[in-house]
């Protein structure tokens, strides 16, 4: 049975992240909430916290897995960017987006899509998260948390404690921020090349749109 922990959205205990921390750098995998949904996550080198979390999600190899960084060297160090991307990431961190980047060496072999050696990075918006990458002392794999019978909208008709109970037998740790249980997803951006696109329309898409406006301008005045 899950220990479940109730930390405040915006302003979260420290000693209590500390202490889930420790969990995480013991091998615990963790149900926690972000600035879009619930996910699963664990530290990133633990092989059998990723391959329980793999199992809990029934994801093939061909599914991608989403580091979570604390800033944008700490995407640089996991993934190869372009001029062009970095400036894009670069206006968009901290936020609700996903980055589907060419991965580094550094990347874990299980995090890497085995065909197009490809890894998805994240730096998110929420103290949550933010405390516990940083407490951790190490990235952490992280993946919406959704069983594999919950469809696209599945999160729209869930309250919260139902929806926590869920995983109470397949995690080791749930942290509670005690809000409505979010339903939308991040958006997702292709970043392989300097082609960006969007993979998936989710939060922050508007913001995403005016970046991209933004980006162009200086091109289309040197043309």
């Amino acid at each position: 049975m899950a220990e479940r922990i109730k930390l405040h959205p915006e302003t979260p205990h420290v000693k209590r992240l500390f202490e889930i921390a420790d969990k995480v750098k013991d091998g615990a995998v963790v149900l926690f909430p972000t600035d879009s949904q619930y996910a699963l996550g664990c530290d990133y080198k633990n092989k059998k916290g990723i391959k329980r979390i793999r199992e809990i999600r029934q994801l093939g190899k061909g599914d991608h897995l989403t580091i979570l960084c604390d800033s944008l060297s700490g995407i640089a160090k996991f993934a190869h960017i372009s001029d062009y991307n970095f400036k894009l990431i670069k206006r968009l961190i901290p936020g609700p987006y996903t980055f589907i980047l060419p991965a580094t060496k550094e990347v874990p072999k299980l995090l890497v899509h085995p065909k197009k050696k490809t890894v998805g990075i994240r730096v998110p918006d929420y103290p949550i998260c933010e405390g516990l990458v940083r407490e951790v002392g190490n990235p952490m794999l992280a993946i919406t948390a959704k069983k594999p019978e919950m469809d696209e909208n599945a999160l729209e008709k869930f309250d919260r404690e139902p929806f926590l109970r869920k995983f109470d037998k397949q995690v080791d740790v749930t942290i509670d921020n005690q809000q409505d249980l979010p339903s939308k997803e991040t958006t997702i951006l292709d970043m392989t090349d300097d082609n960006t696109k969007i993979v998936r329309r989710g939060l922050g898409i508007e913001r995403v749109e005016e970046v991209f406006e933004r980006q162009r301008e200086p091109l289309e005045k040197q043309g």
